[in-house]
């Protein structure tokens, strides 16, 4: 069984930029060697279109079998509320949240980003899933694509 990974934006653009890219690559490679398979989202490629054509465009150059698509839906929309109003974070992080909750909701292995203020950050992540176990849901487990990087049996 193949790790199901939720990617935010941050990780297609963090391919192209170069603090992050070396990680990035890398994960992209278990992509590429059917180790892992993405799970995206619609909200995700709402948010690509305002990127550069290069990012926007950059996962059509994988197979539609690496990806699994999952959709905005009223569960989502309410978990990612009940973040907000839990206080885990802003009104201005909503569509973060809703990332987190869509990653939640599909029960995903892991959600990857690149974006430590808001989803990636010790604090948060406890914040999220003490929302989640109070409503019922699994714990998610949130990584930077750092560490998501296969090291081998070294």
């Amino acid at each position: 069984m193949r790790l199901r990974i939720y990617i935010d934006t941050s990780v297609v653009g963090g391919f192209f930029d170069e603090e992050f890219k070396g990680a990035t690559i890398k994960l992209f490679e278990r992509l590429n060697n059917n180790e892992i398979i993405f799970v995206v989202s619609d909200l995700l490629d709402l948010e690509l279109i305002n990127a550069p054509q290069h990012v926007r465009e950059h996962l059509l150059n994988y197979s539609a079998d690496k990806f699994e698509r999952v959709e905005l839906n009223e569960d989502t929309i309410k978990l990612a509320n009940a973040y907000i109003d839990e206080k885990v974070v802003g009104k201005t992080s909503l569509e973060d949240c809703r990332h987190i909750a869509m990653a939640t909701i599909h029960k995903v292995d892991v959600l990857a980003s690149w974006n430590f203020k808001h989803i990636v950050n010790l604090d948060r992540i406890k914040g999220y899933n003490a929302v989640n176990s109070r409503l019922g849901y699994s714990v998610l487990e949130i990584r930077s694509p750092k560490d998501l990087m296969n090291y081998g049996n070294d």
